[in-house]
């Protein structure tokens, strides 16, 4: 399990360029059930003046036959131990070609190439490659691939590769041929073939320049009539991207893939994207309102990394978040576009608060631009997308957007068709701008969350604000002390209700804080202001600033920055919720009544009117203590009664006006906030009085769609009796029990349970007839849930949802070691709980003392256990 034999730590400060590069590679696979045979011709030359040996990636492969030149190499020419083939004597330019066989019915890893019930696909990044073929398997060597697939015609009649279909041909005993060749230079681990049983959807898209490119969604049969969303969506990317960016797509053809076992979301690999099929497949039936705008994000995003990613590539894995950080910012910016750009931000911004501030403030806490690994693939976290994301979007908010876009401009084509790094993004941006960026260079390289104070006093006699603003950062793994950040903070004022101007119009500042402390002042204010700051969520930042309750609502009625909006009321009610009692203020329920008379979107004054999850608020309770996370959920829900109750007239009303609808489901951004702002009303009122289970019991069998469903059957299911949990529980899984991707939301429903039987559910349904632990969507639904979305069952006091999470990485981490590692996140920070801790850490302990255990869980164990 362990790559070279032991546990290696891989420095970025080590970084050396490739002894050889590859120009071009031809590979010929010959599939057949139990056994792949791949066939392999690299022309290889030296790169620069150097007397290596070669060194190639391979491993668990069974070789065939080797040969330099043409000649064929024996066992006395060759070393291959530890997944590295290597090769003494060779010359200056020459082509290597290799015979290996290997079984991708046994690969359950699902990296490299494996079966997926009807087809064989490929998942080569970040290091799968090797486990295909021998190659140089890292990202800064490119080269040109001309792949030939060979298949029985009646099991796999579709064949795919990168690039563009060069022939086919039928071949001898029902067997057929299909020639692929890829004319753009990419990465290993851009590489990909897709072999099987498949239908497809087709469409065009005609390019600005008039090009015609044809579309294709690539499905097993019983899928094909969930691929229309995706269709749209991708053609929506490309427009966008054309219009936003200038980038015109390359290829004549676009392939997607939809697969069901994949421990991805979606892979970018060039002109063949391959997509786990919650990704991809969209339907009213099978489908939230947040499944189809995951949907139209993740194709979005997939397509974009064909620049930002594919055209411009990283040159080693420490600069992960060049491609990923930049294209979350992508997709985010499209998804606001074609949505509510308030709302997508407000999204955004909770998830990176709730999910991306846990892992700053953990034992994996890491630079968004690591410095060093065991394993690559446990560094795809939410900081190398997330806060990456973030430090993208704020080059866009120092530099404004035209110089922005120029940066961008100028880094697509002076590095097109190269692998690059983070300091090449950011020079092309200090290039383009004119603007110094030596100091926010320091975002790629400092871990953490830093913390920005805000003190504010206002003098009546000089009408004269003055505020002074502090930044710290605190000490991470390996950085105890950090010198300052660059960071923007957005700024406004309002007095009155209405939004002070600076000048010249404008009501917004963007103040750019680079010293510890810096002290500004406003002046010609004719009463004490209500301080709107960090606006649009500006940094990725905590926020410390005492504002008076009545700023808060202040704030909430008439700010025009949804984020702003959302925050203050999100503050309000963690007061409510820290001080425990479930008493409210009565101005705190009085600007919510505004908020849902007014005419805010339905999908703003749903925001508006959720509770922070239990997640934040635990993030939240560890900056000052420990967590006690039954403490936190049973405030929580205190506050949820009350607001149910001090809002049940117009809770009420918009639950009966959603009812009452008779309007034919679409997932417009419209229709998607009516049917939010109904969920979260009637999730008040069950909170508030058990007899709204009734409705939400009517609710669940009227549902058209499986958003109004799933609602009304998690709240049933969460908070109604044994007979009604049951009843529909059984008449869930009886309706939809063939498809897969609702079977999973099934799986959540009963895993989320916030109550200690919930982990005896679990794992009597690891035996259910529909589990499978070779799914990586089944166990994420059932396993992952539950502990990362159940604290109330995960931190049972007994220690059995521990050790049901200790149980299940066990299991899986030698066959699907990327899964196990990821699902241990929940326990690596048992340090900030206030229970359970001795529990947690024995589990990690027992996982750390397996014979032969994956890299991937052995860094997350061992960095979970540092401090001990």
């Amino acid at each position: 399990m362990m790559r070279d034999g032991a546990p290696k730590t891989i420095y970025r400060k080590d970084y050396l360029s490739p002894d050889f590069l590859i120009d071009s590679v031809e590979l010929a696979f010959d599939i057949f059930d139990g056994r792949t045979r791949v066939s392999s011709k690299l022309h290889i030359h030296r790169n620069g003046a150097n007397n290596a040996p070669l060194v190639l990636d391979g491993e668990a492969l069974e070789i065939v036959g080797l040969k330099i030149d043409g000649r064929e190499l024996d066992q006395t020419d060759f070393r291959y131990v530890h997944g590295k083939l290597t090769i003494m004597d060779v010359a200056d330019q020459f082509c290597f070609e290799a015979e290996v066989d290997i079984v991708p019915e046994e690969n359950t890893s699902l990296e490299g190439l494996y079966r997926s019930r009807t087809m064989y696909c490929t998942q080569c990044e970040a290091e799968g490659y090797r486990k295909i073929t021998f190659g140089l398997d890292r990202p800064d060597v490119l080269s040109t691939y001309t792949v030939s697939l060979t298949a029985d015609k009646a099991n796999c009649p579709v064949l795919l590769s990168n690039g563009n279909e060069v022939s086919r041909y039928d071949a001898e005993n029902g067997r057929h041929t299909v020639v692929w060749h890829d004319p753009h230079p990419k990465p290993s681990y851009l590489f990909a073939i897709v072999a099987g049983d498949l239908e497809v959807v087709s469409d065009t898209f005609t390019t600005l320049s008039g090009k015609v490119v044809d579309l294709r969604i690539w499905v097993e049969a019983k899928d094909i009539d969930y691929c229309a969303h995706a269709m749209r969506s991708l053609q929506a990317s490309m427009r966008w991207d054309e219009e936003r960016y200038g980038l015109e797509y390359d290829l004549d053809l676009f392939n997607i893939v939809a697969v069901d076992d994949f421990n991805m979301g979606a892979m970018e690999n060039k002109s063949l994207n391959i997509f786990n099929t919650s990704c991809v497949l969209a339907h009213p039936d099978i489908t939230t309102d947040l499944g189809y705008q995951r949907v139209e994000s993740v194709v979005a995003h997939e397509y974009f990394h064909n620049f930002s990613g594919n055209r411009v590539t990283c040159r080693d894995w420490f600069q992960l978040s060049l491609k990923e950080g930049f294209t979350v910012y992508r997709d985010a910016e499209f998804s606001a576009d074609m949505n509510s750009r308030g709302v997508k931000r407000i999204e955004d911004v909770a998830f990176l608060r709730t999910h991306q501030f846990a892992e700053d403030a953990g034992p994996m806490a890491h630079p968004v631009r690591p410095d060093s690994f065991i394993e690559i693939s446990n560094f795809y976290t939410m900081t190398v997308y997330e806060k990456g994301a973030e430090v993208v979007r704020m080059l866009n908010t120092l530099l404004g957007d035209d110089a922005f876009y120029r940066g961008a401009k100028l880094y697509f084509e002076r590095f097109d068709g190269m692998a690059v790094t983070c300091d090449d993004f950011v020079d092309a941006m200090q290039e383009a701008s004119g603007k110094d960026l030596s100091q926010f260079r320091r975002w790629y390289e400092q871990a953490g969350t830093p913390i920005i104070s805000v003190d504010a006093t206002f003098n009546e006699a000089s009408g004269q604000l003055d505020m002074t603003l502090t930044q710290r950062n605190p000490p991470t793994p390996g950085q105890d002390s950090k010198p300052p950040l660059h960071i923007p903070v957005a700024l406004s004022l309002l007095v009155d209700g209405k939004h002070h101007e600076f000048g010249g119009g404008q009501t917004e500042q963007v103040l750019e804080l680079t010293n510890e402390s810096e002290r500004l002042s406003f002046t010609g204010l004719s009463k004490a202001p209500v301080v709107s700051v960090l606006r649009g969520f500006s940094a990725p930042v905590r926020l410390e600033f005492e504002q008076s309750q009545d700023d808060l609502v202040s704030l909430i009625g008439f700010d025009d920055d949804p984020y702003v909006r959302w925050d203050a009321s999100q503050r309000l009610a963690f007061e409510a919720i820290d001080d425990g009692t479930g008493h409210l203020a009565a101005d705190y329920v009085d600007a919510l009544r505004r908020v849902l008379d007014g005419s805010s979107e339905a999908a703003m004054k749903s925001q508006l009117l959720a509770l922070p999850t239990e997640a934040s608020i635990a993030d939240r309770h560890a900056q000052v203590g420990l967590v006690d996370v039954h403490a936190i959920h049973s405030a929580k829900m205190r506050v949820a009664a009350a607001l149910g109750t001090g809002l049940r007239e117009e809770l009420t009303d918009i639950v009966s006006a959603g009812m009452a609808s008779a309007e034919v489901y679409a997932p417009s951004a419209a229709q998607i906030g009516q049917r939010a702002l109904v969920h979260t009303a009637l999730s008040l009122l069950v909170a508030s009085d058990a007899s709204w289970l009734a409705t939400a019991r009517e609710l669940y069998f009227a549902a058209t769609n499986l958003s109004d469903r799933l609602c009304a059957a998690r709240l049933v299911v969460h908070h109604g009796d044994e007979v009604h949990r049951a009843e529909v529980l059984q008449h869930f899984f009886d309706r939809w029990k063939s498809e897969n991707l609702v079977v999973n939301q099934w799986f959540v429903m009963q895993s989320t349970r916030p109550a200690p039987s919930a982990v005896q559910d679990v794992m009597a349904l690891t035996e259910h007839e529909a589990f499978d632990w070779r799914n990586p969507n089944k166990v994420r639904s059932l396993i992952s849930s539950f502990a990362g979305a159940n604290p109330v069952a995960f931190h049972s006091s007994d220690g059995s949802g521990y050790t049901l999470l200790g149980d299940a990485v066990r299991r899986l981490q030698s066959g699907n070691p990327q899964i196990a590692s990821r699902m241990l996140a929940p326990m690596t920070r048992f340090r900030r709980y206030a229970h359970g801790q001795d529990q947690m850490r024995a589990e990690l302990e027992s996982i750390a003392a397996l014979k032969n255990l994956s890299q991937d869980v052995f860094e997350v164990v061992q960095r979970s256990l540092g401090d001990d």
